[in-house]
């Protein structure tokens, strides 16, 4: 009884000293006509190329070149619905044409390079009408840190990538990409449809991450899952409101979601030069995800990559 008492104790101690540990910022404030909330719950995780806690070595070691600021290439959008089912992982194109509230229409990427998390957020909100629950964030730094600590990720790919800008030359097949390769692969965009192939690589990424850190070899191995814990904790920046325990209830929904690109109509110029813009079947597939309606088939967009 009292071993019992011992053990419930420390890994209760273990949950708040992780959690104390996180990095937090105010990424969901108030603002006037946000949504009000819908149902299920609901995440925006966000992937950045800062290279702010990189140093020299760090940055040639991972070919993330030299850029100042903080940019997002990642974004995806996690519903999980209300009373159980299948959670949807939606990723959002970087080039989509969106209204930045008070910066008119401009690329969806733009609203984070000029008003940080709190107005990407509002974008997102803006445009899908679902209130964003928590928000999950990371850079470049601690993400080849967080592959490696589970040993790697289990991905195949059906053509040879070579991009010397994202630090990655991988053969046609099956690989365990260590967290070196891993970054490169959901950096690059050198496929024939640039980031409409990126975001499917970055889902199918996270799938296989997700797999990795949930198997019995990570889960029943200390010193696999306590590195993969104090990894994430150190890449990653969420919400002031979220815990430890919100990260590991999305890990979970995140185990065999149903995964999909958001509609939008052909690429076209504009004043932000080629974009995505917003149309009809954008607009039905929200309107269905915020009710927590089926999406039909013919709004699950897909264009294949590494499976």
């Amino acid at each position: 009884m009292v071993l019992l008492l011992v053990i419930v104790l420390g890994s209760v101690g273990l949950l708040f000293y992780y959690d104390s540990r996180l990095d937090r910022i105010d990424a969901l404030p108030a603002y006037a006509g946000r949504p009000s909330d819908t149902p299920g719950t609901n995440w925006l995780i966000v992937g950045t190329d800062s290279r702010s806690d990189l140093t020299e070595e760090q940055r040639r070691a991972l070919a993330t070149g030299d850029a100042d600021g903080s940019r997002t290439d990642t974004i995806m959008l996690v519903h999980n619905p209300p009373g159980g089912g299948k959670a949807i992982v939606v990723s959002i194109p970087r080039d989509l044409y969106v209204e930045v509230p008070g910066h008119g229409n401009l690329k969806i990427n733009a609203s984070f390079s000029i008003g940080g998390p709190a107005l990407l957020v509002q974008t997102v909100e803006n445009l899908t009408g679902i209130r964003i629950d928590h928000y999950a964030e990371i850079g470049f730094g601690g993400f080849d840190t967080l592959v490696d600590s589970v040993g790697g990720v289990d991905m195949c790919i059906d053509q040879p990538l070579n991009d010397p800008k994202a630090g990655l030359r991988l053969a046609k097949g099956c690989h365990r990409l260590d967290g070196r390769q891993a970054l490169g692969l959901v950096r690059t965009r050198a496929f024939p449809r640039a980031d409409l192939e990126r975001v499917i690589n970055q889902r199918k990424f996270l799938a296989a991450l997700v797999s990795r850190a949930t198997s019995p070899t990570v889960l029943l191995n200390p010193f696999r899952l306590f590195g993969f814990v104090g990894g994430a904790i150190d890449a990653l920046t969420v919400d002031d409101r979220d815990h430890i325990w919100n990260l590991a209830s999305l890990m979970f929904a995140l185990r065999d979601p149903i995964t999909t690109t958001t509609p939008a109509g052909e690429s076209t110029f504009t004043d932000e030069g080629l974009a995505l813009p917003v149309n009809g079947q954008t607009e039905e597939f929200f309107a269905l995800l915020r009710a927590g309606q089926p999406i039909p088939d013919e709004l699950l967009v897909d264009a294949g990559g590494p499976s």
